[in-house]
């Protein structure tokens, strides 16, 4: 697919989330792009071949939440995998500083090649998981938002994000329409307030994404 029809995707879709993208901001989507598909060849990091497809299903998608981080100052993106959705946040905000963890190193690698490759400064990629004590014990307190996006089940997600948390900050898990026992086993959960039920139509797409939104209490 050609470069311009892939930007006017972007833009038109990210218009569509009440995002404004330059030209800069899709030259550097375009090239998180390009090095998606050569690194999936070694490593997987999505079954999504299609360039279309990864713009509007991994791209786009990732910008969902952006009308609930847009104010926030420190975000934690928990099991980032190919980088979603902290990069194309961080991209979309770029005052924002965001650190994302994956327990897969070689994702990692990845991550850490893509912000070197773009130049994005106040971003890390760290390996390991949420739960290990080093990990909470570094970051413990430090983020105002804390995302993931098809992650872990909302119990699970809950309990990685709270350490992690200012109180009163958000917690927004990106879920798809099959949520609700979800909802069900969290009921009683000390230490929340929520949640609160947004839904944003994906771009391009007939779907619509459910943000399951909590804060630290």
């Amino acid at each position: 697919m050609e470069e311009r029809e892939l930007k006017n995707i972007l833009k038109n879709g990210a218009f569509e989330l009440g995002i404004n993208l330059t030209d800069e901001d899709s030259r550097l989507f375009l090239i998180y792009l390009k090095e998606l598909k050569a690194w999936n060849k070694k490593i997987n990091l999505t079954s999504i071949e299609s360039e279309k497809e990864i713009v509007i299903r991994h791209f786009l998608d990732s910008l969902t939440p952006y009308p609930f981080i847009k104010d926030c100052r420190r975000l934690l993106d928990i099991g980032s995998g190919g980088g979603f959705p902290g990069i194309p946040l961080k991209i979309a905000i770029p005052a924002i500083e965001a650190t994302l963890i994956d327990s897969v190193e070689k994702k990692v690698h990845f991550i850490r090649h893509i912000i070197r490759t773009l130049g994005l400064k106040g971003i890390e990629a760290i390996p390991g998981r949420a739960e290990d004590p080093k990990i909470i014990e570094r970051y413990s307190a430090s983020f105002d938002c804390v995302i993931s996006r098809a992650f872990a089940e909302l119990s699970r997600f809950l309990e990685f994000s709270l350490p992690f948390s200012v109180k009163g900050g958000t917690i927004i898990a990106i879920k798809g329409p099959a949520f609700e026992r979800e909802l069900e086993e969290i009921r009683g959960f000390k230490g929340i307030e929520g949640p609160e039920i947004h839904e944003i139509k994906v771009p391009f797409e007939d779907r619509k994404n459910t943000m399951v939104i909590f804060r630290k209490a």
